[in-house]
């Protein structure tokens, strides 16, 4: 089972991600970990953000196993990763490794921007996960409180709007609803509430093909 989570960045989707790998047993990515990852590569080898070949070459070299997701959850990171994640030739470099990873014995969990629509188009469940820019800000800024890193939320409010144009407006995998999709707004839920909708929905569609 292929269970793809889309949505805009603090929507909940990579808890949730978690949290349904957790119950059924399956393997999770957060395929918004690789961009930041292949930012973090050009900022620590001294490269701009905008340098399109040094970020591809920096893709093609990714290893998920050696993944730093401590190092890789900042705010700063967030907002470089958005960057890398507009040029189609990373996107293009990354395609493999997440469809491999989908491809595992037994199915997985991915959440990202293009999970539903590019990754995996044939998933067992889409969900898209959303929330209202306002509450998405405060989540981050709660998050990044909790972490003892410096917040701002008027400026995370900004931020966010702005990655939200980024990945909309990208011509290449733009941030969408794939057209078989269950929409989800957690804008008044909370981490359990959730969960238990989207265990609801995924559930149901598991059951449906069960039956049929």
């Amino acid at each position: 089972m292929i269970i793809a989570i889309d949505g805009p960045a603090a929507s909940g989707k990579g808890t949730l991600g978690r949290r349904l790998a957790a119950h059924f047993g399956l393997p999770h990515l957060d395929t918004g970990l690789l961009y930041r990852a292949v930012a973090q590569r050009l900022l620590a080898a001294g490269e701009t953000l905008d340098d399109v070949a040094a970020a591809t070459a920096a893709a093609r070299e990714l290893d998920l196993e050696r993944l730093d997701e401590g190092a890789l959850r900042g705010r700063a990171m967030g907002e470089a990763a958005s960057i890398v994640a507009a040029m189609p030739s990373v996107r293009e470099a990354l395609i493999a490794l997440q469809r491999a990873f989908a491809g595992q014995p037994g199915g997985a969990v991915l959440d990202g921007r293009d999970i539903g629509t590019v990754i995996c188009p044939e998933a067992d469940v889409k969900l898209f996960v959303t929330a209202s820019a306002e509450e998405r800000a405060r989540r981050r800024w709660r998050e990044l409180v909790a972490r003892g890193e410096p917040a701002d939320e008027a400026a995370i409010l900004e931020d966010i709007r702005r990655r939200d144009r980024r990945d909309a407006e990208r011509p290449t995998a733009p941030l969408a609803v794939a057209p078989d999709a269950h929409q989800l707004d957690t804008t008044r839920l909370d981490a359990d509430g959730a969960f238990a909708a989207a265990l609801g929905i995924v559930s149901a569609v598991v059951a449906s093909r069960t039956k049929s």
